[in-house]
């Protein structure tokens, strides 16, 4: 077995760049040798705390935590030191598995927009009162509802997340729907869970008819219309503003005939009275 050993070699048994190496020696952890001409001499003093260094790493331990172990370790210091990294691990894995459980959640509510919901059919539900996020702004389509949910999301970033959520949607303008324009709306929002405190609006418990769709938002119109139609032939009485929710939408594909987009309409039937 060698005595010294030259950076280049160093380098190349631990796959550690030269510039770490001569960064562990500007911090005192190595502490090199030079021979005649200049060039560093690592010795054995020096490989075991290249082993220790390299495997501390594995553990996220900073470098200068790593010097200062190696100046001051114990056999009571390395235990603590190891337990406090079962900890850190510990957290780690908690947070895993949140965020695999956050991941786990929008496949699911993709996978149900996709596989429940019944297309181009009427139909009569009662909904109960939900809670909401929402953000004013008398805004059109596509880009300008686009925008304003971001800023909804940006303004409630812990409360909710856009790729894979079935529950973000716009108010449209009624006004506007009477007198044919379909594509104004007062409000976007996003429907939260009913344990939720932290919310500023309420969508009442109400009759809804609904209707959903694929396909590009500017064929609302004819949706739009045959919901407007079967609230008049059932003597309906439209009672506040229409909602339409994304299931699936730009967040989720690129291909407009993959949008999958649910019209509700809030009424008062007759059983109602």
């Amino acid at each position: 077995m060698k005595d010294y050993y030259k950076i280049g070699e160093i380098s190349k048994i631990y796959g550690i760049c030269r510039d770490s190496l001569i960064y562990y020696e500007k911090l005192g952890i190595l502490k090199p040798m030079r021979d005649s001409n200049g060039y560093r001499l690592y010795t054995m003093n020096d490989i075991w705390k290249l082993n220790l260094i390299k495997e501390l790493r594995t553990f996220d331990f900073s470098v200068e935590k790593i010097g200062e172990y190696i100046e001051n370790r114990t056999v009571g210091i390395t235990k603590e030191m190891l337990t406090d990294e079962i900890c850190l691990i510990d957290n780690k894995t908690e947070e895993l598995t949140h965020l695999k459980n956050n991941v786990l959640r929008r496949i699911e509510n993709i996978n149900c927009a996709e596989n429940t919901t019944v297309l181009n059919t009427i139909k009569v539900i009662y909904l109960e009162k939900r809670k909401a996020l929402k953000l004013n702004g008398n805004i059109s389509r596509d880009a300008e509802v686009d925008y304003l949910i971001k800023k909804l999301q940006k303004k409630y970033e812990d409360k909710f997340y856009l790729l894979g959520n079935t529950k973000v949607g716009a108010i449209y303008n009624l006004d506007s729907l009477k007198n044919g324009i379909y594509n104004e709306y007062k409000s976007v929002f996003c429907l939260l869970d009913d344990s939720e405190n932290n919310y500023n609006l309420l969508l009442q418990g109400a009759h809804y008819v609904c209707i959903s769709y694929k396909g590009s938002y500017s064929s609302n119109k004819q949706y739009i219309d045959k919901l407007f139609s079967f609230i008049k032939e059932n003597n309906y009485k439209i009672i506040s503003e229409p909602i339409e929710i994304y299931k699936i939408d730009v967040h989720e594909t690129s291909l407009q005939k993959e949008y999958l987009t649910e019209i509700q309409v809030p009424v008062s039937i007759p059983s109602d009275s």
